[in-house]
């Protein structure tokens, strides 16, 4: 795989949502020439779903750039291990679980969904049991999850949102990728959806370049531009020769060290150190 091409972007979207979540930033990205899939994200679980999106993924020819939003950046953070051609990750008001982690157990302090949430039960196709699925109250849609969006575009995403089973949350993280690519991370400062502290707080453990912008869980609607803006920074860099790499465990380890010293995101670190590579052996 030449990875040094220009990336095919790969949207994953989150729950209570779907691909269309994301038209205006594809228009925008389709008008500079990029390839976009945005695939449904199937919301049962976060090893079932990343499963389903590695396979995906493997089926693309050449390098890929994963996004996501919300709980789909916990699918992509599996996925990605399992997808040889993905070459980075963005992540949009996203959440970025570690290996052996559940979202169960992550708790924001800026979060309100937990109480606007609808429980309803969906059939799990053995012996007639079923297992527990959220939707986001109507009612409420706006105010948890856009609320800077126009109040006609959410009230069609309420009615057209997209239920998440409990066990996306129950599920722990397998092995994630951002250990071993080069990531990116928006923030979404009024995001009370996933919840900014927490989204926050994940983005920095990953080492991630970070962006801060104003507007809520869904930033990808809100400032469609900027998000964009992102995306094709990312997209710029993993095309550019020796970007779009993978690095061992011990040495994402002794740059996560480095970072936590010098309080730099570990992107920063690692490009730091491949610029003094190159500059100490020019002709190598």
């Amino acid at each position: 795989m030449n990875t040094n091409a220009k990336p095919t972007i790969v949207i994953v979207h989150g729950a209570f949502a779907d691909a269309s979540s994301w038209n205006e930033v594809i228009e925008r990205l389709q008008q500079q020439g990029y390839d976009i899939i945005a695939p449904p994200n199937p919301l049962r679980g976060v090893r079932s779903d990343s499963a389903y999106m590695a396979s995906f993924l493997n089926q693309i020819d050449g390098p890929i750039l994963l996004v996501a939003h919300s709980y789909g950046g916990a699918v992509i953070s599996n996925a990605g291990v399992n997808a040889s051609n993905v070459v980075g990750l963005v992540y949009v008001a996203a959440l970025i679980p570690e290996e052996g982690e559940r979202l169960t157990d992550v708790h924001s302090k800026d979060s309100i969904i937990n109480p606007l949430l609808i429980e309803r039960q969906y059939p799990t196709g053995s012996d007639g049991e079923t297992a527990p699925e959220f939707t986001l109250d109507p009612a409420h849609f706006r105010r948890g999850f856009a609320a800077d969006a126009p109040e006609e575009r959410t009230r069609l995403m309420a009615a057209a949102q997209r239920p998440i089973a409990g066990a996306a949350f129950a599920d722990t993280s397998g092995p994630v990728a951002w250990k071993t690519l080069p990531s990116w991370a928006i923030i979404a400062t009024e995001d009370v959806g996933a919840g900014t502290d927490i989204v926050r707080s994940m983005a920095q453990r990953a080492g991630a370049k970070v962006t801060e912008l104003k507007g809520s869980h869904a930033i990808m609607i809100s400032q469609p531009q900027a998000v964009a803006d992102v995306i094709v920074e990312a997209a710029k860099f993993v095309s550019q020769p020796d970007r779009g790499y993978r690095l061992r465990e011990d040495l994402i380890e002794e740059g996560n060290r480095i970072a936590r010293d010098q309080k730099r995101p570990l992107f920063q670190v690692i490009e730091d150190a491949l610029v003094g590579h190159i500059k100490g052996h020019p002709h190598s």
